[in-house]
């Protein structure tokens, strides 16, 4: 996952105001205003922002014009998750301050999250041009490209954040998952390994390595490091999934089911953990265990395609036609251009009799690649 990171110079502001009582960036506020300003920066790392938030309105309050007072207001806002109100905050600072780097730069990642990528990116570009020397927000201008799909400005940007940062370890992390994204898994591998060099305490970066190597075919690598991610943070789900998908392909199904369990457990509103482990309990042949999880899958999800699909599947291995044709009517309406279901609704059109039908889907399942069915029928005369 690409993550942005919130700049702070609430830390530098408070050196400051201790050292030379009202000296700030720009405005010269009143000594209650900064002694507002102060003790909510007292407040805000005590990671108490309410009551930051609180001081902060008496700030600005005593003085409108406390550019900073917003820019840390704002700041608190965003902490709390509150990002139209961080961005209000920002847009005031910006208006008293217009050379007010940071609070573009804020600005920007709380448009980020918003997931407002353009204006997130105008605001950087801001930042940028009025400090060109934050490895901060070139990572997070890297992690906007990023989240549009443009890799190569991403790249370009976690670079310029490395050069200004050799230890910027998140920098390295999201760097891979964009040559991870771009198929390049080779890089990926190699700006993981330097990111876990620098911090081997971020389980995503172990977790998104795997991920990498899964899809080298390298599973046992792969599920190692999905197992120290999951030692980092024993609640990470996407972890569980990952090595139960990894168990999966290497035939080892009770500990692909058990990481799908713990999955739900942590998360027992997460539809894919559901379909992942009906999917092995088709394998293994407990088809009623199988439907109760696509069911559940599909109460959670009713787009889920892999879960009608599989339920279809699960219906007509089962005997209970009408049930699976009814379910992979309804995969086919979603994602209509997938063979499976067509193969899977022939053999449900056969049991029930009508040859014909199963002979047009199988027909329409080898148009789209799967030819197997169409095949063996058309060996025993039953299609033409």
């Amino acid at each position: 996952m690409k993550r942005f990171n919130m700049q702070s110079i609430l830390s530098l502001y408070i050196l400051i105001i201790l050292i030379i009582a009202g000296c700030v960036k720009v405005h010269k506020p009143s000594l209650d205003a900064l002694s507002y300003l102060n003790r909510g920066h007292y407040y805000f790392h005590e990671g108490n922002y309410d009551q930051a938030i609180a001081d902060y309105n008496m700030a600005v309050h005593l003085n409108p014009s406390f550019a900073d007072a917003y820019y840390t207001r704002g700041s608190a806002y965003d902490k709390k998750g509150l990002y139209d109100q961080a961005i209000a905050d920002y847009n005031i600072a910006i208006d008293l301050n217009p050379n007010f780097a940071e609070a573009y730069s804020n600005r920007g990642v709380a448009n980020g999250i918003k997931g407002d990528y353009d204006h997130a990116i105008a605001d950087l570009n801001k930042a940028i041009e009025i400090n060109p020397h934050s490895a901060n927000t070139y990572y997070n201008r890297g992690s906007a490209y990023d989240r549009k799909g443009q890799y190569d400005y991403a790249i370009a940007d976690y670079n310029k954040a490395i050069k200004l940062n050799p230890n910027f370890a998140e920098a390295y992390s999201n760097m891979g998952s964009s040559y991870y994204q771009m198929g390049q898994l080779s890089l990926a591998i190699a700006n993981f390994n330097k990111a876990i060099e620098l911090n081997p305490g971020f389980p995503e970066t172990y977790a998104n390595r795997g991920s990498a190597y899964y899809y080298l075919g390298q599973y046992d690598k792969a599920i190692a490091d999905y197992s120290k991610a999951i030692k980092i943070n024993p609640g990470y789900v996407r972890a569980y999934k990952n090595r139960g998908k990894a168990y999966d392909i290497k035939g080892q199904y009770d500990k692909a089911i058990a990481d799908y369990s713990k999955a739900i457990e942590i998360n027992p509103i997460d539809a894919q953990a559901y379909n992942n482990r009906g999917s092995i309990y088709i394998i293994e042949g407990h088809y009623d265990k199988a439907i109760d999880d696509f069911t559940e899958a599909l109460d959670l999800n009713p787009g889920l395609f892999e879960a009608y699909q599989n339920r279809g599947i699960s219906y007509t291995i089962k005997g209970q036609y009408n049930k699976a044709i009814s379910d992979l009517n309804k995969a086919l309406t979603i994602k209509p251009g997938d063979a499976v279901p067509y193969k899977w609704r022939g053999v449900a059109m056969m049991r029930l009799g009508n040859l014909s039908m199963a002979c047009a889907n199988w027909k329409e399942a080898c148009k789209l690649g799967d030819c197997s069915s169409y095949e063996i029928a058309k060996i025993n005369g039953g299609c033409k």
